[in-house]
């Protein structure tokens, strides 16, 4: 290892050193969407007569370093018409570009650029992309489009069920995924629990999910990266979108600020089903909204800023004995500089917020919760010469969480004010990322992050004997909580624990041929935020928790191997991955935990380990009037929690159980289908392997109560999930020349009404006094329609 590291040095040396030698130029500027001046994120810079290419960053900045001479250069992006052009390199260049948007709709079924073969060539590799057209048009329950939905139809990605808040990637967990969007952390990415997202495909731009080979400049979770990008507004003129659906709609208008210049963005939805329940005499509410926003003005040519932000609320209520509000709120401000046409910065302030409050009238309490972060980001791109590319920069962020502050909500009440402990957190890292191409056959990325948590000062910390929070009862073979020898007090300036860690990264690329290659990849990330829940899909009750004396960070190390197969003229591509992954000190929960207004929290939890590894198929069609993929995983994803000594049983008698996430087959298919200018049908398949469960294998009678005896942890699993969706678009009149553009979707959701289970429960039956099992199913055959239009 030593020697591969001390190679990639000196070669790393010697590529920058030999640039040098040769009389070499810079090609750079910005690409943009013709009509709206909007930067385009991806487009791929092709030199064909030399094998050489480049692609646009997050703000739509190439730069590229060649030998002296005539080139000829092609501007390649999904979507877009090709833009061919002749380049005389002879100095330094600043070239723009202006893409015009395809007639034929190429990116209406996309998941990864696939464009001059750069695909198999890239090192990068489990690594998805969705458009906004395609979301848009994947069949959902309630006509709704949803970004979160339309991740799980990839392969590795799965979640909880229907009306199942988050998603579950390679096995893992989901709060062990960061969601960025425009680089703000979004801490619930779900409306009215799970179903809706908190992201309006509208204002959507870019979408990326990083499941493995994840590049050094993120960190902070263990299973993946949802970044997700704002459109930043047309600066050349007005325009105004939206739809209308049986449950919820949504409006966006963006503009110029200056002409070419500086442009707006604001969009906004909201649900109003909620209106119509007084009609039926029911008092109960339960309605969501938010609002995008983006700011985007050019200084000159070499300075750019945004100011973009979210706020998003949910409420839901039930008469008057019961209220929920919660939701999301971000902003951040960034600067692009570009010091030099080889040299790219962006800095960003960012302030992210996540509000939980819980009102119980019948008792007269009122609970607010949270957790607040203030992100300082200053990344740099540096474009060495056509071989080789580095990425570099810091990241500091400040944390507060609240587990919970409790009120009475009427005087009288008896209820006494009670606040749980507030905890801080600081979290710093550098890192470096490099992309180098050894050779025609050969590429590989690599880097380096190098993260520091420091869990703060807080107004009181339990002290238990041995440092062991959780006890073991050798008598009743159970854990139990241990009772505190003293507490310590601290000032927020302190230190209580700190935490340093080496994430190396690295991802390798061999073109077999000019149609396929083979990739590797390995990653070793560290997260130091843990989310308490025992259920099986996060709810807003959830409380985020810092790593800290009782409470270690889990730490990470993914190996994956895949395939890479263009054929038929690109036509048709394929994908295979299979991927190996395990983590240390994932939380597990002592039998009976509580975790609610908890302030020892330590007291109900087990540090114990994870470990997931599985088989991933991609099978897209690109090109034609049917477009599409298919998706099949297989997979197995395992929790232990061992004794911490010989006379401990530790959780579930120290053997591997699966963990909720575990669904060994999921299939996938998603395809769309152009009938003639006027009429499209899409259509979405998923099959998966039934979700993990614990059922009672039998009972016995104490004291004259029936009790029941139950498997081991998550033993049994529930029927499997199958669904089919089918949604119609139809546009009246596709040749408009009209500024007004509308058409319509029809949708039905889960088509031959299938009752899947979301649950199994078990209990008596009052009337026969016999034992029963009762399934929940939330969903039957949902149809739908929408009303959507530009102008």
């Amino acid at each position: 290892m030593k020697h591969l590291l001390l190679w990639l040095i000196l070669t790393l040396c010697f590529n920058m050193l030999s640039i040098e030698a040769q009389q070499k130029f810079t090609l750079s500027g910005t690409i943009l969407e013709e009509k709206s001046n909007e930067t385009l994120i991806g487009v791929n810079i092709i030199f064909p007569e030399i094998q050489a290419g480049t692609t646009t960053n997050e703000y739509g900045f190439y730069s590229i370093t060649l030998p002296q001479g005539k080139y000829k250069v092609i501007i390649s992006y999904l979507g877009f018409t090709t833009k061919p052009e002749t380049i005389i390199l002879s100095e330094d260049i600043i070239k723009n570009f202006s893409l015009t948007e395809s007639s034929e709709n190429l990116d209406e079924i996309v998941i990864i650029e696939d464009v001059e073969k750069l695909n198999i060539k890239a090192p990068q590799m489990s690594v998805n992309k969705l458009t906004s057209g395609t979301i848009k048009e994947i069949p959902v329950v309630l006509g709704e489009a949803d970004i979160i939905k339309a991740i799980t139809l990839l392969p590795g990605v799965t979640n909880a069920g229907e009306g199942a808040s988050g998603f579950n990637v390679r096995g893992g967990s989901a709060d062990q995924n960061l969601i960025l969007l425009d680089e703000a952390t979004i801490y619930n990415s779900s409306h009215l629990f799970g179903f809706f997202s908190v992201f309006n495909p509208d204002a959507i731009k870019d979408l990326r999910l990083y499941k493995g080979g994840i590049p050094a400049r993120y960190g902070g979770r263990v299973s993946s990266v949802l970044d997700i990008y704002q459109k930043e507004g047309n600066s050349k003129e007005f325009h105004m979108n939206g739809g209308i659906g049986i449950v919820s709609s949504r409006l966006l208008a963006e503009g110029p600020i200056k002409k070419e210049k500086g442009s707006f963005l604001f969009g906004g939805r909201s649900s109003y089903a909620h209106l119509f329940l007084p009609l039926f005499d029911i008092n109960n509410i339960a309605y969501f909204y938010d609002l995008n926003t983006k700011l985007s003005y050019k200084l000159n040519n070499r300075n750019n800023i945004y100011l973009s932000g979210y706020f998003g609320r949910d409420v839901f209520r039930i008469e008057d004995t019961f209220e929920n509000v919660y939701g999301n709120s971000v902003l951040n401000f960034r600067w692009n500089h570009l010091f030099s046409d080889k040299l790219f910065s962006n800095l960003s302030l960012i302030y992210s917020d996540y509000y939980y409050d819980l009102k119980l009238n019948f008792v007269e309490f009122d609970w607010v919760s949270g957790i607040q972060n203030f992100n300082l980001k200053y990344d740099f791109k540096h474009y060495i010469n056509d071989k080789i590319k580095l990425q570099y920069g810091l990241n500091s962020i400040y944390y507060k969480f609240n587990p919970g502050d409790i009120k009475p909500t009427v005087e009288s009440s008896g209820i006494n004010p009670f606040k749980l402990i507030d905890k801080y957190a600081f979290e710093n890292a550098i890192y470096l990322d490099a992309e180098h191409k050894l050779s025609d056959k050969l590429a590989l990325s690599y880097g380096l992050r190098f993260s520091a948590f420091h869990r703060l000062g807080q107004d009181e910390l339990n002290i238990y004997e041995n440092d062991h929070a959780v006890v073991f009862n050798e008598d009743f073979q159970i854990y139990e909580k241990a009772s505190p020898i003293r507490t310590e007090t601290y000032k927020r300036s302190d230190v209580i624990s700190s935490f340093f860690n080496l994430e190396p990264r690295a991802s390798l690329a061999y073109q077999l041929n000019s149609e396929s290659s083979i990739k590797l990849s390995y990653n070793r990330m560290s997260q130091y935020l843990h989310l308490l829940s025992n259920t099986n899909s996060p709810t807003p009750l959830d409380i985020w928790t810092p790593s800290g004396k009782y409470v270690k960070p889990q730490l990470l190390n993914q190996y994956a191997i895949g395939y890479f197969k263009n054929f038929k003229d690109n036509r048709y591509s394929l994908e295979l991955e299979s991927f190996y992954k395990s983590v240390k000190n994932r939380i597990d929960y002592i039998d009976g935990a509580d975790l609610i207004a908890n302030n020892a929290i330590e007291q109900v939890i087990l540090n114990g380990r994870s470990r997931a590894y599985g088989l991933e198929v991609l099978l897209r069609k690109n090109e034609g009037r049917f477009k599409g993929w298919l998706a099949y995983t297989l997979s197995k994803s395992e929790q232990q929690t061992p004794g911490r000594t010989a006379s401990e049983l530790g959780i579930n008698n120290g053997n591997w159980y699966n963990t909720p996430f575990d669904k060994t087959h999921d299939i996938s298919f998603t395809g769309s289908y152009n009938w003639n200018s006027k009429w499209k049908i899409n259509v979405n398949f998923l099959f998966q392997t039934g979700q993990p469960a614990t059922f009672p294998n039998g009972q016995y009678i104490f004291n004259g109560i029936t009790i029941p005896n139950y498997n081991s942890r998550n033993s049994d699993r529930l029927s499997s999930y199958n669904r089919l969706d089918v949604s119609f678009n139809y546009t009246p009149k596709p040749k408009r020349a009209k500024r007004l553009q509308s058409y319509w979707v029809f949708g039905i959701y889960n088509i031959y009404n299938r009752r899947n289970a979301a649950s199994i429960s078990f209990g008596q039956n009052t009337a026969t006094g016999l034992n029963e099992a009762t399934q929940l199913a939330i969903f039957g055959i949902v149809p739908s329609v929408s009303y959507n239009f530009k102008l």
